[in-house]
């Protein structure tokens, strides 16, 4: 399925209208902030390596209204509505989606803010399951909420690590910086180069209106009975130990190939990603900043074969994906494609002329859909604006 996006003024109205009807309440503040998809820099945020995404034009919005209490009253379109004490110190608690929220709440109280009761509804144009970080979404959302119920702002980056422990220590997940940062340093026609090692995001130029990016939702999502992504992790600390090095940053595939012989082939393949992801990324944020896209496609190519071959993270859905866009071509208006997110299931990003993205993207359905039975999502986007109050 090829759908439009909404804008952001439609997705404020939505939540402004849901709040009305679930506490006949009318909104003061109303808060968005966006998904991403990480354009080339795929499992190595956590080896010191850089990442490439952008906030996507899909957002999470939510709005609110104080109540004059010390209770929050938050609802959304998929469950019950529910009540959170604002006079004690948060915890972890049931139902489990409310621990991203409470995991916020506990970030602004460890600032020692105190926090109005208040009416909240929440809207979300950002698919689920897909790998475009909703949880991040809803989670710069609302502490953009609360920094205007309390009436300040935080630095971005502050902001976005707060949200980064919340799901942490909250939600159980131990991510990486790039969904937070993404969603919290997101600007129009900017991609955002994120060094994992220093944590610093550089805007990286997406300013031709010509180039857009299309991302395609598979809508399938795979198990691993090996733990998947905490594997392919201790794999990485496996090979990063072999070289005798103490940052991927200082490995080089020299390094890689004189340690080969103590390591097994998986690590290997997984420490050979590694390295030429890193300097596959480099080599792309060169290409933006040059506004010279001759070897973008090669870059996006190697990457998705990378992660297929090397670190084992694709699965027939990505690959078909990824295939059918490449079969398109340069004279369709495709410029290059690949997996993008943890894998095994998720989405995978498209990299084309503007003027022919609709019908790629239709094309790219029609196909993949006729092949699998299964209906993806796909829609067009460009680099988005951050979490911000409407």
């Amino acid at each position: 399925m090829f759908e439009s996006n909404i804008t952001v003024s439609e997705l404020a109205l939505k939540a402004k209208k849901e709040l009305a009807s679930n506490f006949g309440v009318e909104s003061t503040l109303v808060s968005v902030a966006p998904g991403r998809v990480n354009l080339i820099g795929e499992h190595i945020d956590y080896c010191d390596g850089f990442v490439l995404p952008l906030a996507i034009e899909r957002y999470v919005g939510i709005a609110a209204r104080p109540n004059d209490s010390q209770t929050a009253r938050i609802s959304t379109t998929r469950e019950d509505t529910i009540e959170i004490d604002l006079s004690k110190v948060q915890e972890i608690a049931d139902p489990k989606w409310s621990n991203y929220l409470r995991g916020i709440i506990r970030g602004f109280q460890d600032l020692k803010y105190k926090l109005p009761g208040f009416d909240a509804s929440i809207v979300s144009s950002v698919p689920l399951g897909a790998g475009l970080s909703s949880s991040a979404a809803l989670e710069c959302a609302f502490a953009t909420l609360l920094e205007g119920l309390v009436d300040t702002v935080l630095p971005i980056a502050d902001k976005a690590l707060l949200a980064q422990r919340a799901e942490h220590d909250f939600a159980g997940v131990p991510c990486g910086i790039m969904d937070q940062f993404a969603s919290a340093f997101g600007m129009k026609n900017q991609l955002i180069l994120i060094d994992c090692h220093s944590s610093e995001p550089e805007m990286v130029p997406f300013s031709d209106p010509s180039l857009s990016i299309i991302v395609a939702n598979t809508n399938v999502s795979h198990d691993l009975s090996d733990g998947g992504y905490s594997t392919r992790r201790k794999e990485t600390e496996d090979g990063l130990a072999l070289t005798g090095k103490e940052s991927w940053r200082d490995v080089t595939m020299e390094d890689v190939y004189a340690a080969q012989e103590k390591m097994d082939d998986r690590i290997f393949r997984r420490s050979r990603h590694v390295v030429t992801e890193i300097a596959r990324t480099a080599q792309a944020v060169e290409a933006f900043k040059s506004y010279d896209f001759s070897n973008i496609g090669s870059l996006m190519e190697s990457s998705h074969r990378s992660l297929r071959d090397d670190f084992e993270v694709s699965c027939d859905e990505l690959d078909l994906m990824v295939a059918l866009a490449t079969e398109i071509g340069l004279e369709g208006g495709v410029l290059g494609a690949r997996m993008t997110g943890g894998g095994f299931g998720g989405s995978t990003v498209t990299l084309c002329h503007s003027i022919n993205a609709e019908a790629i993207a239709r094309q790219m359905n029609d196909r993949y859909q006729a092949q699998t039975g299964i209906e993806p999502l796909l829609f067009v986007t460009r680099p988005a604006q951050g979490a911000h109050l409407v």
